[in-house]
This record gives C-alpha cells, sequence and structure tokens, in this order.
C-alpha cells in the first residue's frame, strides 16, 4: 500500500522575480511524496496564480482522493499518470507531482536513476539559461554581472523591452532568449524581431496572446529567430496546434501534468519536426530534476528554479556554468531535505 504525504512551502526568490504578468518574491509549492516499505519518491508542483492554481486547492483534492491513491497498486507509472487523470481530472499540477513522485519511486524500486529507467544515454546534454526577471534596466544589468552565464533567459513584455536587451547586450556577448509570456501585439512583435536579430536573441517564446494562432502563423513566416510556444503549448493536444505557427515548444512539467505526457509530447514534436524545450515554473531541486533527467531528449532547456532561488528543499543536481549534473543517485537522483 502506497504512503501518500506532503509538504507545502513558500520558497523565496533571490530577487523579486516579475514577468508580464505580475510579480512575486516568494514560490509557493507543494511537494509529495509516495512511499512503499523503505523506498520513497518525490515530486513537487508549484503554485501559479495566473492558472489559478493554490497550494491548499491541491492539498484538499489530495485528501479527498487520499485512500484511491494509496491503495493504487504501482507496477507501471505510465498506469498510473492514467489512474490519476481520471481521478482528478483537469488538475494537471497535481498530477504532474503525483507523476514525478511515482516515476521516482518506480526507478529507486528497479535500482536505476529515471534516466536509465527510460533508456535515454546520458550525453550531448543542452545547457541551461539563467532568468532575469523584469526589472529596472540598471538593476537587470546588475544581476546579470552578478550571475555569469553562458545563457541568459530575459523577460520582456514591457515598453522599454529594446533598451533593456541593448543594455544587456553591452555587458555580454553571449547569447540571450527572450520570454515575452504573450506581452506583444502582433504589430510590435513584427516591429521587434528584426531588431532582436541584429542583438543576438537566439529564441523568443511566446509573442503574442496564445489565441492567436493565425498572427502567430504568420510571424513564424517573417520571423529570422526561432519561435517558441509556451503558453500555447500546454497540454497534449495542443502540440500539434503549434507546427503552423512556431519553430518549437516548451514544455513545462506542471501544465502538462508530468513525465509521463511530457515524453509523449516530445515524440509528437519530433514527428511534427519541431524543437523541443523544457521550462521551469520555478521548481525547486524536486521539480528540476524531473526535467534534468530528460535532458538528453531536448534541444534547449530552462532548469534554473534552483538558481532563482534563496531556499531549497533538497539537494543532489549540481550547476556548473549551464551544465546541470546528476549525482548519480537512484531515482531523481534527489535527497529530500526539507521539513517532515
Amino acid at each position: 500500500m502506497l504512503q501518500l504525504k506532503y509538504y507545502s512551502y513558500e520558497l523565496a526568490f533571490e530577487y523579486p522575480f516579475t514577468i508580464f504578468k505580475g510579480t512575486k518574491t516568494h514560490q509557493p509549492t507543494l511537494i509529495t511524496s509516495l512511499g512503499l516499505g523503505d523506498l520513497t519518491g518525490y515530486g513537487e508542483a508549484p503554485a501559479i496564480t495566473y492558472y489559478d492554481i493554490t497550494v491548499p486547492q491541491m492539498i484538499e483534492s489530495l485528501e479527498a482522493k487520499r485512500g484511491l491513491i494509496e491503495r493504487y497498486a504501482l507496477i507501471d507509472p505510465q498506469r498510473f499518470w492514467h489512474f490519476l487523470h481520471h481521478l482528478i481530472p483537469g488538475q494537471n499540477f497535481l498530477t504532474a507531482a503525483l507523476d514525478i513522485a511515482s516515476w521516482d519511486l518506480f526507478a529507486k524500486m528497479q535500482r536505476k536513476p529515471l534516466y536509465q529507467l527510460l533508456g535515454i544515454k546520458w550525453e550531448n546534454t543542452p545547457l541551461t539559461d539563467y532568468t532575469i526577471g523584469l526589472d529596472t534596466i540598471d538593476t537587470m544589468v546588475a544581476k546579470m554581472e552578478a550571475h555569469p552565464w553562458p545563457i541568459y533567459k530575459v523577460k520582456v513584455g514591457c515598453a522599454d523591452d529594446i533598451d533593456i536587451l541593448r543594455a544587456l547586450r553591452a555587458h555580454t556577448s553571449v547569447p540571450i532568449r527572450i520570454d515575452a509570456n504573450e506581452g506583444w501585439t502582433f504589430d510590435e512583435a513584427k516591429k521587434l524581431l528584426p531588431e532582436l536579430e541584429k542583438l543576438n536573441v537566439t529564441i523568443v517564446e511566446q509573442p503574442l496572446l496564445k489565441e492567436q494562432r493565425e498572427e502567430m502563423k504568420e510571424l513564424k513566416q517573417i520571423s529570422p529567430i526561432p519561435l517558441f510556444a509556451d503558453e500555447s503549448c500546454r497540454t497534449e493536444d495542443e502540440v500539434k496546434k503549434c507546427a503552423d505557427g512556431f519553430h518549437g515548444i516548451n514544455i513545462k512539467l506542471t501544465k502538462c501534468g508530468g513525465i509521463t505526457p511530457a515524453l509523449r509530447m516530445i515524440k509528437e514534436a519530433r514527428a511534427l519536426g519541431l524543437k523541443v524545450m523544457m521550462g521551469s515554473m520555478n521548481e525547486s531541486t524536486v521539480g528540476s530534476a524531473a526535467v534534468a533527467n530528460l535532458l538528453p531528449l531536448l534541444d534547449e532547456v530552462d532548469a534554473d528554479g534552483p538558481l532563482l532561488l534563496k531556499e531549497d528543499v533538497a539537494e543532489g543536481l549540481i550547476y556548473e556554468n549551464g551544465i546541470i549534473k546528476l549525482s548519480g543517485g537512484k531515482g531523481l537522483g534527489v535527497k529530500f531535505t526539507g521539513k517532515r
């Protein structure tokens, strides 16, 4: 019988984290654990206000379904995901936390690191970026100088976007990718893209509202920079819809429902000729390790949550100048260190 536990945290950021949709100083997150005998697997679901997801909501759902979850016989995490998909429909964030925990536990039962269990060779792993949140230009430059890194991701979506990027470019020659979080109009995007190319911006994430699919098709035809879907590709049923308007997709485990659907999304994206990135929702080391185990399957990665947070609840990932190294341990390869 599975032993279900959970832990709630408010993890402080090193700096106030601002994107087009708002600012926060702490990241609320829910850590779930599934135990069997002396083995325990961990998962994570950060709460995101603009998706109307809160930790208390997730805990309420867990308690309501505790009995059914604990009686589940875990013999295959993929089957467990389908069980959860029907048990708590539409609750992808919570499903992701439980799905990740089940993969961590199952890999430990098989005495393998997760990536080995999935048949992934540890090679050709992309570098993770370091994210610079929106702020005054001087503060954004100061953040960059305080954190030398081989790739930066810069949040944009304000009237000063070009001025910000010119100022940052004056202080670094490394690649910069930007994330508008749906913050531009179609006309703004058409005007900005040629200027961004001159500044060696290598990726633009979600320039327009997710509903503007026809405009994105036109933008893709004229963009000199690869465009990646984020808000437009939350779940696996949206992958195909992104093929005409984007060059790639950014998969978030919390949005899609965990590792199980993410693997299917990667496969479908490849079949459609789309590039694949996996992104962060400011997860601690627990959620970031789930992404890290899939690194060889990706073209790009944004898994810098532990770098942005001032506090953590686990250890086991090593970040060295953009390279993410696993501990070599079984499952996710992390040790939970939070309060129990």
